[in-house]
């Protein structure tokens, strides 16, 4: 049973219920316009720990001998997982909106781990991750016309800078033009364009979920993460068989087997807690702040990889702990 507007009307306008849902049961006045608080402290260290996960998930991808038939065998890990809760799960309580927009976010999470596996084999890391996870800079184009979020000046600049600290964290080897033109930098900017997608479709089904009635004590970021890895395994697996073909996954499944399932639970964690901070934050705040990673990631390749950070990734390490703080702060 929904709310009251839910059940005064039967029409979906996609967009005006994008709209309502950003804004949310939280804004607060300021001097000409309304905004949702941005980021509480309880957001903040669930995004922090999300960002702190996705670096280490990184790193086993990065490892693994096939990483498009590794990230296959993750999604399947988690469908088990999701026959396990599936008796947890109020099937009746979740709307029609959420179905809908698991429609689209299921094949637009294929296409993300799809085209950022290609990337990751094409070319390097300190190429293709810059582009990949400059979400930041692109999401408030999207956000604040479609879903009608509002931006303090403070959570612009620091949204600035914090992207300005990921491309000088990756910018120590130096930078080409033409690398731009060449198939790994095509599949970087497709990896960016799909986060970009997911993330605000994501948004707006957490945000659909958090104000339907739940009689359930399985958290509802839990039950839609299960649900969403189930959608984009079905449309992930296709693509995968298609490039790779069944034996390569066999022998993937043979070799790295635990490594898959150790890596389906970290992922399934920290996008977890991202889902739990949309509930209740902007999602422009919230991919800022999960950009964390970065930093985490120059963290592990120091301590775990035993690498030697170039100055400037050092600068843009500092640069992006400035500029969520700001965000936290002020944002």
């Amino acid at each position: 049973m929904r709310g009251r507007e839910a059940a005064s009307s039967s029409t979906w306008r996609p967009r005006a219920r994008l709209a309502r849902v950003a804004r949310g049961p939280e804004t607060v006045d300021r001097p000409g316009a309304r905004y949702l608080a941005a980021l509480s402290a309880t957001a903040l260290a669930l995004v922090l720990v999300s960002a702190f996960l996705h670096a280490v998930w990184s790193v086993v991808i990065k490892q693994s001998g096939d990483p498009l038939c590794f990230n296959l065998l993750q999604t399947w890990a988690a469908c088990v997982a999701l026959a396990v809760v599936s008796f947890w799960i109020p099937w009746s309580a979740i709307p029609r909106e959420v179905w809908l927009l698991l429609l689209a976010t299921g094949p637009t999470h294929a296409l993300y781990i799809y085209w950022m596996s290609r990337a990751y084999e094409l070319g390097d890391l300190s190429m293709v991750y810059p582009i990949a996870r400059s979400t930041p800079a692109f999401m408030p184009f999207v956000a604040v016309p479609l879903l009608g979020e509002t931006l303090a000046p403070a959570g612009v600049v620091g949204i600035a800078i914090v992207v300005a600290g990921i491309w000088l964290v990756h910018a120590g080897q130096g930078w080409r033009w033409l690398t731009f033109a060449e198939p790994a930098s095509r599949f970087a900017f497709l990896t960016l364009g799909a986060t970009v997608a997911y993330s605000l479709i994501d948004k707006a089904a957490m945000a659909d979920l958090a104000e339907a009635e739940w009689p359930s004590r399985l958290p509802r970021a839990i039950a839609y993460s299960l649900l969403l890895t189930a959608a984009h395994a079905i449309s992930l697996a296709p693509l995968v068989l298609r490039a790779r073909g069944f034996r390569a996954l066999r022998h993937t499944a043979r070799s790295e087997i635990g490594r898959a399932t150790m890596a389906a639970a970290i992922s399934f964690v920290g996008y977890t807690l991202i889902l739990r901070a949309l509930e209740t934050s902007l999602v422009s705040y919230v991919v800022a702040v999960r950009q964390m990673s970065v930093l985490f990631a120059v963290a592990l390749g120091v301590f775990w990889l035993r690498e030697r950070p170039t100055r400037a990734r050092v600068l843009g390490a500092v640069a992006t702990v400035l500029g969520v703080a700001l965000i936290a702060r002020f944002g």
